[in-house]
């Protein structure tokens, strides 16, 4: 029977709170802007981890790659501080990654908005309701 709340997930979990905070405290370069750790995926073994990312008022493509390739180029010395800060036998290695759900998700509130606007801008008709 599998547990609820495997290994893996709490290890992820960590990872997620301690890159943040490296994030955010120990790279002062100053391409990078403000980044959000959105997830954090690791693998089974714990060899390898995929960190789910997003950069707060940046919306071109050019913008989010030069931002991704900071902290692709950071992962090395934010691996290090992972093993300083979560004692595992092996630390994973990290690759960065968009996330694009919340912008997908900003894109499809926004449609919806503009969906009940125009909805509400035209009059019902009645005749086609049952008596």
């Amino acid at each position: 029977m599998p547990k609820d709340y495997s290994r893996t997930q709490r290890v992820a979990d960590q990872l997620q709170k301690e890159l943040a905070r490296a994030i955010q405290q120990e790279i002062k370069d100053p391409r990078l802007g403000m980044v959000t750790v959105s997830g954090v995926d690791v693998s089974r073994d714990l060899a390898y981890a995929r960190v789910h990312v997003t950069f707060m008022g940046e919306e071109s493509q050019d913008a989010i790659e030069e931002q991704l390739k900071v902290l692709n180029s950071a992962a090395g010395f934010l691996r290090s501080r992972l093993a300083r800060a979560v004692k595992l036998r092996i630390t994973p290695q990290l690759s960065f990654h968009y996330d694009e759900s919340l912008s997908r998700g900003r894109h499809l509130s926004s449609l919806i908005d503009r969906a009940m606007t125009e909805d509400s801008q035209h009059p019902r008709d009645d005749s086609d309701t049952p008596e």
